[in-house]
This record gives C-alpha cells, sequence and structure tokens, in this order.
C-alpha cells in the first residue's frame, strides 16, 4: 500500500474540493456526495460521485508515473525484438481525453463499456467521467466456472478490437468487470498504428496471464483458440515472459507456453 501511495502519489484536499465543486456546477447539482474508491489504480485517484459517475483525478504524479511506466513497458517489448508500441500522453487532461475515447471507440464496435461522459481540465488536473456501473464484479472475484464459462467472451471482445483497429493493452483481471452476465472493459491503453500486430500477440499474452490464475492454463488456452489462431497464439508467446514479470500478473507462464505448443504441433 505505502508504496502504491508513493507512485500514486496523492492530490490534496482541497484541489480535490475543486474538482467535486466543478462537477456539481456541470451536472447542476447543488451538493454531492463523493464516495473514494481504494483501488489498486496507481495512474489516477478514482471516485464515486452521487453513485451515478465514476470519476478519474489525474494528477501531474500520475502522467510521470504512467511515462515511466510505458518507457518500462516499451522496453520489455524491446526484449522480444519488436519495437516498443505504447504511447505516452504529455499531460494530465491528455490522458484523460484518450482514455474518453478509447472508451467512445470501444461502445462503437460493440465492446462493453461503461458510458464515457466527458474529459475536461482543472487545477491542473485531468478529470475523466464515465457511468458508474453499481454492483460490478471484476472478473478475479467470480466462481471459477464462471469465469471458465466468461473466458471466451473475453477473447471474442478483443477479437473485435482487433478487427476494428484498436487494442487494450493493459488487460488485467481487474479491468474486467462483469454486471448482469456480461463483460465490460476499462482502462484501455493507447498502442502505436505500426505496433497494432505486436499490441495484438501482447493482448493474447495479456489475457492469458490474467485467466491461467483463475481457470488454469487448458482452459485460458481453449478460450484463445476459439478466438484465435494457433498462429496468432504462437505470436504471443514472445510476450508472455514480459507480461509475467509486470507486478499486476503472476501466472504459469510454463504451463501456458506448453498448452500453446502442444495445440500448435
Amino acid at each position: 500500500m505505502a508504496f502504491r501511495q508513493f507512485v500514486r502519489g496523492s492530490i490534496e484536499w482541497t484541489r480535490l474540493e475543486t474538482v467535486a465543486r466543478q462537477i456539481a456546477v456541470r451536472y447542476d447539482r447543488e451538493r454531492i456526495h463523493v464516495r473514494f474508491i481504494d483501488a489498486d489504480n496507481w495512474l489516477s485517484t478514482p471516485m464515486v460521485v452521487d453513485e451515478t459517475w465514476f470519476v478519474k483525478v489525474i494528477s501531474r504524479q500520475n502522467s510521470l508515473m504512467h511515462a515511466l511506466f510505458t518507457t518500462g513497458r516499451n522496453l520489455g517489448a524491446f526484449t522480444t525484438g519488436t519495437e516498443g508500441f505504447f504511447e505516452h500522453f504529455g499531460n494530465p487532461y491528455q490522458m484523460a481525453k484518450h482514455e474518453l475515447e478509447a472508451t467512445r471507440r470501444m461502445r462503437e464496435i460493440g465492446v462493453n463499456a461503461p458510458e464515457p461522459i466527458e474529459a475536461f481540465e482543472v487545477d491542473d488536473l485531468g478529470v475523466l467521467v464515465l457511468e458508474y456501473l453499481p454492483e460490478f464484479r471484476p472478473l478475479d472475484e467470480l466462481d471459477r466456472e464462471q469465469e471458465a464459462e466468461l473466458a471466451p467472451e473475453l477473447f471474442a471482445a478483443l477479437r473485435t478490437m482487433h478487427e476494428n483497429g484498436l487494442a487494450h493493452g493493459d488487460l488485467r483481471a481487474e479491468n474486467v468487470l462483469i454486471l448482469d452476465g456480461e463483460l465490460y472493459f476499462i482502462d484501455a491503453t493507447n498502442v502505436r498504428e505500426r505496433g497494432r500486430d505486436a499490441a495484438r500477440a501482447y493482448d493474447i499474452a495479456s489475457g492469458l496471464g490474467a485467466l491461467e490464475p483463475l481457470i488454469g492454463a487448458k482452459r485460458a488456452v481453449t478460450a484463445a483458440r476459439s478466438a484465435y489462431t494457433d498462429e496468432e497464439l504462437l505470436d504471443a508467446l514472445d510476450f508472455l515472459d514480459f507480461v509475467n514479470v509486470r507486478p499486476d500478473h503472476d501466472f504459469d507462464v510454463t504451463a501456458v507456453k506448453g498448452e500453446i505448443e502442444k495445440r500448435a504441433a
């Protein structure tokens, strides 16, 4: 917790109050209720407003950490023999605006995501406002059979993104929300146009890394094969070790590799 608080930084209460007042003005509310979320989100301060809007407040510290994380991810991509494909945004407002646009684009192509409301800037902070999904559960809080049942849908949604020129770039179980039995995706990351193929392989590797601890390597790979060819899964092999060294992934990389190679053979 201490390390996460350090890298995320803390925004002064007076500035958060400024954000809250601005939201109240923008949505014509005399007063609002703000509930902060203690989430593993190092790149913003997340909160729920009036149980209606999910709000991310992004500071200069968050933008700096995004730049450092992006550099680290791109260095990891270089170790696979691939040019780095993640992009950084110059300031907090640009980060908020990108996520708004990525969320809007996902909905346009038929991938479930919270309704994007707006992104704005106040007091040198970027503010992203999305629809709040009540009573959702992250993918990793379901029982094993539910997770296995939804796994092919996860890869089908990824396939839809990839076929429409999008990539997620930060696929983890906590970024896949379940509401009324349907998957919703949050926290998409921008990738460079020329890195689309590598980003697809990275997304597949991340999906396998997220699912293996939940349903095992065999079921995870079977789910991936329902949406991707054996050749595409073999491309993902190059990224499995890179994904596994990230602090937000911990899976049996050897078992996943073995299942992919066995199916491809």
